[in-house]
């Protein structure tokens, strides 16, 4: 169990002896709790057949959701960023998830992507109904490469293609940030044509 522990990301040995030790002494119900949710994790979790947002059923809740704002889609790498970015209240449209970002030198091209995705959305969206494509993609060198490769694909489409203000430090992680720096950086977005 320690050994599994520690395999996770940002456990270090000592933290994976505490978990282990921890549901040792644990009443066998919140073990076995544990156990359930881990297992229902891997087999009811799946990606939204629209957006790629984690969800339970075919569509996530985002996507079911008739109150959202459907003239805009925001774009992001990880579902973790669709998470920061929706505990700021400050954006009611609606997402799409990327499912990581261009790197060449990890061997992520743009197949290994929900680019294609993305680009038949905005074709198939109903005339007028799809405005805004924002580009909500973490300020690195692969998330401003993504962002000038969509921006890119998307020149030509009936879409205005913004990005996130850089009220978002360089090199920083959208999930890291606070809400008030990331309401900021919805507010401020402009246009591709602006400069990257």
């Amino acid at each position: 169990m320690i050994d599994a522990f520690s395999r996770l990301p940002g456990v270090g040995r000592r933290s994976a002896e505490r978990l282990a030790f921890h549901l040792l002494k644990a009443d066998p119900e919140e073990a076995l709790g544990l156990a359930r949710a881990i297992e229902d994790l891997k087999k009811l979790v799946r990606h939204c057949r629209i957006c790629f947002n984690l969800a339970d059923d075919e569509l996530c809740s985002i996507c079911r959701d008739p109150r959202r704002d459907r003239s805009s889609v925001l774009v992001v790498e990880q579902p973790k960023d669709l998470l920061a970015i929706e505990e700021t209240g400050s954006y009611t449209g609606l997402y799409h998830v990327l499912m990581g970002r261009l790197s060449p030198l990890e061997g992520v091209g743009p197949e290994d992507l929900t680019i294609e995705a993305l680009i038949e959305r905005v074709r198939s969206a109903p005339e007028g109904e799809l405005c805004e494509v924002i580009l909500g993609l973490n300020p690195t060198l692969e998330g401003d490469g993504t962002g000038l490769y969509l921006g890119e694909r998307l020149r030509g489409e009936d879409v205005r293609v913004t990005r996130l203000a850089r009220g978002l430090p360089t090199g920083g992680q959208l999930e890291l940030a606070n809400r008030a720096v990331l309401a900021e950086a919805i507010a401020g977005r402009r246009s591709l044509d602006d400069g990257f």
